[in-house]
């Protein structure tokens, strides 16, 4: 932690704190009980969807997203955020107090400055008037939406992104993806965390370390894109400053080992062919997050299984 805060100083800023986005009836019970972790010394903002006054707060997170992934073809409807999200479960991330930011910032996350295809809907005079920054109390820097699933204990990671993707590297915040989305398995007590990104995403990089990466989908021709990855973890915070300070992983090089077999997230029918296997249930199959780490994203990846299978 104490190396964490050498780079990441921003944490104990008294101007940033983090922020759950969630209806009352979602609301975690016991938050940050289920994982030993003193990386967030601030009690975080709440914030309600259902509020319309909040409406400047959500513009905000949708004006993140909508730039970070609308160059993929992948920016999310508002209708998706709000019955897929915030309706079953919740939003997390930093907010920060908007006199304490940068010129550069605040021009960042003004929408009126940079205007969205999904672009909010205005009511009335008053919610145009709240939208101004320097009427808002706090000012959203970045987003992870997680949902709860029919399998009790597993969330699903449905999105991550921060302002840092549209900041020169001097003002980006460091860290603030990856803490973003580690304050929400906190807060909420996840045990298990899925999600999707697609091969060769720099993505992958990120998401491989909040405890060991299952591959339980090489191929989603369900999804837009089919070269996706579905992924698997149980949560474990001993694996999360290794994604900073970048040391091997020596419990995960212990209990899995290399079975000869790569995954290129050049060739589909590498994808494929590793879904057949998981679908044949010859797995399960692992990646390794200091492995990824080291490579280039176009790179062949080790498949990994647990020793005990030899």
């Amino acid at each position: 932690m104490i190396d964490l805060l050498k780079k990441a100083a921003w944490l104990e800023s008294e101007d940033i704190r983090p922020y759950v986005f969630v209806r009352h009836e979602n609301e975690i019970s016991q938050p940050g009980s289920a994982h030993r972790l003193n990386w967030f010394p601030h009690q975080p903002i709440f914030k309600d969807p259902l509020d319309i006054t909040e409406i400047a707060f959500a513009d905000r997170i949708y004006s993140i997203e909508e730039r970070a992934f609308g160059p993929s073809n992948m920016a999310m409807p508002r209708w998706v955020f709000y019955d897929c999200a915030v309706m079953p479960g919740f939003v997390a991330g930093f907010a920060a107090r908007p006199r304490a930011l940068s010129k550069m910032v605040r021009e960042v996350l003004d929408p009126k400055k940079h205007p969205a295809t999904n672009s909010p809907i205005k009511t009335s005079a008053i919610l145009k008037h709240i939208e101004s920054l320097d009427e808002m109390d706090w000012v959203p820097l970045s987003l992870f939406i997680i949902i709860p699933t029919m399998h009790k204990g597993e969330w699903v990671a449905h999105n991550l992104c921060s302002v840092n993707s549209l900041l020169p590297k001097e003002e980006q915040f460091y860290g603030l993806g990856f803490l973003s989305k580690a304050f929400g398995l906190w807060y909420a007590n996840v045990e298990q965390c899925s999600g999707m990104t697609q091969w060769g995403s720099p993505a992958l990089k990120l998401h491989s370390h909040y405890g060991h990466l299952e591959v339980i989908g090489a191929y989603a021709p369900v999804h837009s894109h089919a070269k996706t990855i579905t992924y698997r973890v149980q949560v474990n915070t001993h694996c999360w400053e290794k994604f900073f300070n970048k040391e091997p992983d020596l419990a995960f090089l212990e209990a899995y080992g290399p079975t000869g077999s790569f995954i290129d997230p050049k060739s589909e029918d590498s994808m494929v062919d590793l879904q057949r296997r998981i679908e044949m249930e010859q797995g399960p199959f692992f990646l390794s997050a200091g492995e990824i780490a080291q490579k280039k994203l176009d790179e062949k990846l080790m498949i990994y299984r647990l020793k005990q299978q030899y």
